[in-house]
């Protein structure tokens, strides 16, 4: 496979057409989420997604020490604190205003010897949650719309073929969690026989994450020809990232050099995962490396140099792999990705991809991604 693979689900459809479909009828379109199955499936990581959502940990703890009956009821009541305190001022004045006249139900007013009774309370308290549903899913649908914007600018930037150098076989993949990604896959050709190749993950998720992605491959494609030095690269973009950062954002990445002519990989490593480098029948792991970039100012970042033989594999990836979870809240962990690198260490690079993407995938079932996926994967070769 000579593409990198960037599996981000492209929703947003093209909204210029020369002929406008149909609008879809509603009751065709509920008849077909029936069918589709998995209902309760869904359901429940929905539910599992808004208690992680809208509790934080302090709370989650105070529930846990709770009995059954008491913790169910507390637990209620702090989702919908949390749900009102998340919305909007008029939105929030208006959800309340909603519970409120549900609550008060059916009511009756005293005229003269008659009584007058007033039971539409209860409706008018669902047409005001109607509203302010109407609202919440407004300013969803337009932030897809942005989102969708954004995944193509992301993946414009992403280059669209595996790098090509003599001596080396070069696998290269990426997979973000969310519509858009916060790790970092990227390759540049410096010359006809050299090539850079970076691996960075920007800590957090979503929009946020990944314009400071964009910032580090920029600024890593401008400065990296002009450094024959990594550690000298490393701390420029380190000295760029702390004066143009965001307040507790930071970025580990390993960035490595390759020659046709060499067996030498050149990589400096700011505060990511150790690569792995497979041996024959021997596991590798390389040393730790500086701290990560946008921490703080004025850090040495310590060059490494490993040399590999033919057949020797290095193995880069982000914590999208080990801190992948199921709907047990089990890590898929370390020791599990690096038997299935042993395992299958004499197949291609590809295939040694394929069957971790696939193993993870496998493990995770049915519980939601957590962390954006990357991996880089380098074996010698002789041509």
């Amino acid at each position: 496979m000579n593409v990198i693979h960037i599996l981000m689900n492209n929703n947003n459809q093209s909204k210029h057409k020369k002929s406008s479909p149909s609008a879809p009828k509603i009751g065709r379109t509920i008849l077909n989420d029936i069918r589709r199955g998995g209902f309760k499936r869904t359901l429940r990581q929905d539910l599992k997604d808004i208690y992680h959502f809208y509790l934080d940990y302090e709370t989650k703890e105070r529930l846990a020490q709770m009995g059954r009956v008491k913790r169910w009821f507390l637990q209620v009541f702090w989702l919908i604190k949390s749900l009102i305190l998340k919305l909007s001022s008029t939105r929030r004045v208006l959800l309340v205003i909603s519970l409120i006249l549900y609550f008060i139900g059916r009511s009756e007013i005293q005229i003269e010897e008659n009584t007058v009774v007033i039971n539409s309370l209860s409706q008018i308290a669902y047409l005001i949650l109607l509203v302010v549903l109407m609202l919440e899913l407004k300013d969803k649908l337009l932030a897809q719309d942005e989102l969708a914007v954004g995944r193509a600018v992301q993946r414009a930037f992403i280059p669209g073929q595996n790098p090509v150098l003599k001596g080396w076989d070069i696998w290269l993949y990426t997979q973000p969690a969310n519509d858009v990604g916060g790790d970092l896959v990227d390759y540049l050709q410096i010359s006809e026989n050299k090539i850079h190749i970076a691996l960075a993950d920007v800590a957090g998720k979503g929009l946020g994450a990944a314009l400071l992605m964009a910032k580090l491959q920029a600024t890593l494609r401008a400065l990296a020809p002009n450094y024959q030095s990594l550690s000298e690269l490393g701390a420029h973009v380190n000295e760029i990232l702390c004066r143009d950062g965001l307040p507790n954002r930071f970025v580990s990445l390993v960035y490595l050099e390759l020659e046709s002519t060499s067996n030498t990989v050149r990589l400096v490593n700011a505060g990511h995962m150790p690569p792995i480098v497979l041996r024959s029948d021997q596991f590798e792991e390389l040393p730790h490396g500086s701290p990560a970039l946008g921490l703080k100012n004025k850090i040495t970042f310590n060059e490494q140099r490993i040399e590999l033989k033919q057949g020797d594999i290095l193995f880069i990836h982000s914590d999208g792999i080990t801190d992948a979870r199921n709907e047990a809240e089990e890590f898929f962990g370390e020791q599990k990705m690096i038997k299935l690198l042993q395992k299958y260490r004499r197949s291609t690079i590809e295939k040694i991809g394929e069957i971790i993407l696939a193993e993870v995938e496998q493990f995770i079932g049915d519980a939601r991604r957590y962390d954006d996926l990357s991996m880089v994967i380098l074996k010698k070769i002789i041509e």
